[in-house]
């Protein structure tokens, strides 16, 4: 076992799981919701099914639950302790022709959630042995709940891709509600083999609702559950078991030899070698060899290069008193691929902190790790914010140090950059923990100073852009060719209509003229960094009216004054939320992410808008959309977007499909996306056979409200 080791027995043939498995309770009465199986000191796999109903949600919710927090009880040296968790890594439950899993099904596959648990080192025994189901195997399972006398004896009887078939004993306790996530112990190899996912419970009366009398027919004790292998091959794309179970050191290793000189020099003594590494144990929650003997230079140099945490524990020991020889160690151990970026004491205060901030902040991370990392290679798609952390700590530092000075590690960055979109109080613990981080790191206070530089003004550059002046008109159809316009101006402080002739009635170019009057006389200051913004509100039969190709120029103009090339042009449709007024909390919470949210393409002219509509139900994180199909299911589909909240939608009016502009609008930012709609505009006039498409961006800004008239009285003008 060497001189650091784990806490805890080791497992040995007649054990249960009982030692391995967590319990999850429900937050709304306490009971038992099911188990999971104990991956690392901090991290616990279940099935997502059982996370949903801890949560209070319907149990098959195939959406992320975000940054909402369950209890986990984990069973350690201490004995049964309670903490918080958050999801990591989700993996939906999912039907097995694909699409939703709905009551009443009997079989899914998917449904694994990866829970972080904000337990401190050496709160749970080490995680077992993990082998491939077989069939015949005869295991063990256990209720969530922990106790002695719910074990539930099964045996493995067939395997059928990602489900294996078990059948109970007909004596002993039988599998129900609660073993869900629960691990299956093998005996015989002293392993896991899988996670219980659901039992075949006897049939009810359709009428009644009660369970039928017994019958020799009926299906009696059998269970399906997750083999390990496919847990593997569901995990391991997401990075979850890339730490597991380290392999010996290689001797020849450059870092083990490196940190074993490092290590001599450092605690060149016995007395402060074995002094040290009780410590280092101590810190990250394992058992050592006593209190006589000190591990061996070499033990000292593997156990650095196979727990992830414990070269930054180590260099935080050593930093105060012997910072010379921390930085050898710490130069010593970058060269190898296990130890991570914190420290256990380091980490925990981090997530911590986290907890604390507001969920909108947190919210933001994404975009701020996009902000403080512009460069950075791509993140994994829809991650938590935990599986981001996890990556951000992967990361190199950035490039802008002086030569030979330690580098800002990319994940202090990205927290500086969040830390500025905190209120005070959640600001300054962030910064304090930064610099505890970057003095462990010995980083020059000079370093860590520009990149909170940095993020100030990134964050007033924020401020800025959210607060861009805008120009919204209403624009209604009157005769043919000629619509009425009401003309209202966003400044910063409020609306304020600036149009007092409502009857009138403008051709295209009049209208373009009367708007141009109106922006000339915007507050030259105001809009200093950048043009205003024009946002038409239509009715939802004029989404594609051309407002952005009238042309204000008069006979003795010498430029054109096309609107939608000199101004990021943009169209809205109030109508469209306000007829399915249940999807507004869905629009500001998509709003609220447009940043990190995803983006939907629809380009399949064989989709009906049903599926449409239950393709946005389905990611509700979307935030954009680009559309690019025929005109007639082109129109129908827009609207559906705009109906059920999605607040920014692309798509092309002059062309069916392999539309240019889709192309080439998915190459910008979703923010920028105002401004790359104007600057294709004024390329198609530049080169109309480059750029032959007719943008059309629908923009519905859940943080500026549109005029009060438009929303309760949109016949007044009709």
């Amino acid at each position: 076992m060497g001189w650091f080791r784990a806490l805890g027995p080791e497992p040995d043939e007649d054990q249960d799981p009982g030692p391995f498995a967590a319990s999850i309770p429900r937050a709304r009465d306490g009971r038992t919701a099911g188990a999971g199986l104990v991956l690392d000191s901090d991290t616990v796999l279940t099935c997502a099914h059982v996370v949903n109903d801890a949560l209070g949600r319907a149990l098959f919710e195939s959406r992320p639950p975000g940054p909402d927090e369950l209890d986990v009880v984990l069973r350690g040296p201490r004995g049964s302790e309670r903490f918080p968790a958050r999801v990591a890594h989700w993996i939906a439950p999912r039907h097995k022709a694909g699409g939703a899993v709905h009551e009443g099904d009997d079989e899914w596959h998917g449904d694994l959630a990866v829970l972080r648990v904000d337990a401190p080192p050496g709160s749970t025994f080490p995680p077992p042995r993990r082998i491939a189901m077989s069939a015949d195997q005869r295991v063990t399972v256990r209720h969530g709940s922990g106790h002695s006398a719910t074990f539930a004896e099964l045996t493995v009887k067939s395997l059928e891709g990602p489900v294996g078939y078990l059948d109970g004993a007909a004596t002993g306790m039988a599998v129900g509600p609660g073993y869900s996530g629960g691990p299956l112990w093998h005996r015989q190899s002293r392993a896991v083999v899988g996670l219980m996912t659901a039992h075949f419970m006897p049939p009810h009366d359709p009428d009644t609702g009660k369970p039928l009398p017994y019958s020799p027919q009926h299906l009696v004790r059998r269970s399906w559950a997750i083999p390990w292998q496919h847990v593997e091959a569901e995990l391991r794309p997401l990075g979850v078991l890339d730490t597991e179970e380290p392999g010996p050191v290689d001797p020849e290793d450059p870092a083990f030899t490196l940190l074993t000189e490092a290590i001599e020099r450092a605690l060149p003594s016995a007395i402060e070698r074995g002094d040290c590494a009780r410590r280092l144990a101590r810190a990250c929650g394992v058992g050592h060899g006593g209190e006589v003997l000190p591990p061996t230079v070499e033990e000292f140099a593997a156990f650095l290069l196979t727990h992830p945490r414990a070269l930054a524990a180590l260099v935080e020991l050593l930093r105060r008193n012997n910072p010379e020889e921390a930085d050898h160690v710490l130069t010593a151990g970058r060269l190898h691929r296990v130890p991570r970026l914190l420290s256990p004491r380091e980490y925990g205060r981090l997530h911590q902190l986290l907890r604390g901030i507001d969920k909108a902040v947190l919210g933001r991370f994404a975009e701020a790790v996009r902000a403080a990392l512009p460069l950075a290679a791509a993140f994994p798609g829809g991650e938590t914010l935990d599986a981001l952390i996890d990556h951000l700590e992967t990361l190199t530092g950035d490039g802008r140090s002086d030569d030979g000075e330690p580098r800002v590690p990319a994940l202090l960055r990205v927290m500086e950059y969040v830390s500025v979109l905190c209120p005070g109080p959640q600001r300054a613990g962030l910064r304090i923990w930064s610099d505890g981080v970057a003095v462990r790191l010995a980083i020059p206070r000079s370093a860590l100073a520009e990149r909170r530089s940095d993020a100030q003004e990134w964050a007033r550059v924020m401020r800025t852009r959210s607060a861009r002046v805008r120009v919204l008109v209403q624009v209604t159809r009157a005769d043919p060719g000629r619509h009425r316009l009401r003309i209202w101006c966003d400044e910063g402080a409020g609306l304020r209509q600036v149009s007092t002739d409502t009857s009138a009635a403008y051709s295209g170019s009049q209208a373009a003229r009367e708007l141009l009057r109106v922006l000339e006389t915007l507050d030259p200051a105001a809009v200093d960094e950048q043009r205003p913004l024009v946002e038409v509100l239509v009715d939802r039969t004029s989404l594609n009216l051309p407002v952005d190709e009238w042309e204000g120029s008069g006979p003795d103009e010498i430029v054109p004054g096309v609107l939608g090339v000199e101004f990021p042009l943009v169209v809205h449709c109030p109508e469209l939320l306000r007829r399915h007024e249940r999807f507004l909390p869905d629009w500001r919470r998509r709003w609220s992410r447009l940043d990190s949210g995803a983006t939907l393409v629809f380009s399949d002219a064989s989709l009906s808008t049903n599926e449409i509509y239950a393709e946005l139900m389905r990611k509700l994180d979307a935030v954009r959309v680009s559309v690019d199909v025929p005109a007639g299911l082109r129109d129908a589909v827009v609207q559906v977007c705009l109906a059920v909240g999605v607040p920014v939608v692309v798509w092309d009016r002059g062309r069916d499909t392999d539309s240019h502009v889709v192309k080439q609008m998915a190459e910008v930012a979703t923010r920028e996306l105002p401004d790359g709609v104007r600057s294709y505009r004024a390329n198609t006039m530049l080169h109309p056979l480059d750029y032959p498409g007719r943008p059309v961006l629908a923009w519905a800004d859940a943080d500026r409200t549109v005029p009060r008239l438009h929303l309760t009285e949109p016949q007044e003008s009709a």
